[in-house]
């Protein structure tokens, strides 16, 4: 492998899998799958990337791994992270699935930084055998110096054929002027945000109108956090694109159980937000799992 970034922190498993070391941790990847509704049913379409790290053993939160890591050394570390989950989708999954991978746009203020950035992910993904048309970039909540340096960095992510997604879509102004500045590809709803609205018939009307005039954009729209089998009916209900969530699926430590759909078109890869499958629950649950007749929206129709 060149040398780069990240790549000097990594090592093969006997497996083949790909685990990174900084400092006293070692870090894995998790991959949780993303499903897409199709006429078929819930299908595995995608997969995302989170980094685990161990200490002398143990699990640490990620949150705590991320803090503990010096300002300067923040960079090479998300790099270190993005390059263990493209080495280890190529080897558990091969070349045609749908992997998304965060992006911390606070980071990435300068052309220099982008640069290096570009040409690392070059490199990984040349080793891993995957097309930048299947990454996806998931551009994070946090602030970045300038609206013009984080369109700056998306343009430059376009320019290499990847997809952008906007993560962690709220109710907040600012959630609305990103995309609106970032013309993304697909907008990852925010889990808390999309339960509450999932709670109330006015909330999931909103969703509704939402989801529809992502669809007219031409934007793939993904609900996260779905923990509970009446929520997979309502985003179905509402037209979301896609779900993602402990319900379906628990993250799984490299190398995983899942194994993806085989495809059954050029597009089947991952939904297009200006072609989306009619959304059908039929034979992705158990009858007992779906929602019943007459129910109202929500917790408070729970008996």
């Amino acid at each position: 492998m060149a040398r780069s970034l990240g790549l000097p922190h990594i090592m093969r498993e006997a497996d083949g899998t790909a685990v990174g070391h900084w400092g006293p941790y070692v870090l894995k990847t998790a991959f949780q799958p993303i499903f897409a509704f199709e006429p078929g049913g819930l299908k595995q379409r995608a997969y995302e990337g989170l980094i685990r790290p161990f200490r002398d053993g143990d699990a640490t939160s990620p949150g705590q791994f991320f803090a503990a890591i010096p300002t300067i050394d923040r960079l090479r570390v998300e790099a270190l992270a993005r390059d263990l989950h493209i080495l280890n989708a190529g080897a558990a999954f091969g070349p045609d699935i749908t992997l998304f991978i965060n992006f911390d746009p606070s980071l990435f203020c300068e052309k220099p930084i982008v640069d290096t950035a570009l040409h690392e992910m070059r490199i990984v993904l040349g080793e891993a055998g995957l097309p930048f048309s299947n990454v996806v970039c998931e551009v994070t909540e946090q602030p970045s110096g300038s609206a013009a340096a984080l369109q700056d960095f998306v343009a430059a992510l376009r320019s290499e054929g990847y997809r952008v997604a906007v993560d962690d879509y709220g109710a907040e102004s600012s959630d609305m002027e990103r995309v609106k500045q970032l013309r993304p590809d697909i907008v990852k709803f925010d889990a808390k945000w999309v339960a509450r609205l999932m709670d109330s018939q006015p909330g999931v009307t909103l969703l509704k109108v939402m989801v529809g005039e992502f669809r007219q954009k031409g934007i793939v729209t993904v609900f996260e956090g779905i923990e509970e089998t009446w929520q997979l009916d309502v985003a179905a209900e509402v037209g979301a694109s896609m779900v993602q969530g402990f319900v379906l699926a628990r993250p799984e430590l490299a190398p995983t159980r899942f194994r993806p759909d085989p495809p059954v078109g050029a597009d089947a890869i991952m939904p297009r937000g200006d072609a989306p499958a009619e959304p059908s629950m039929a034979n992705a649950l158990p009858i007992s799992a779906r929602r019943p007749q007459g129910r109202v929206f929500g917790r408070r129709g729970l008996t």
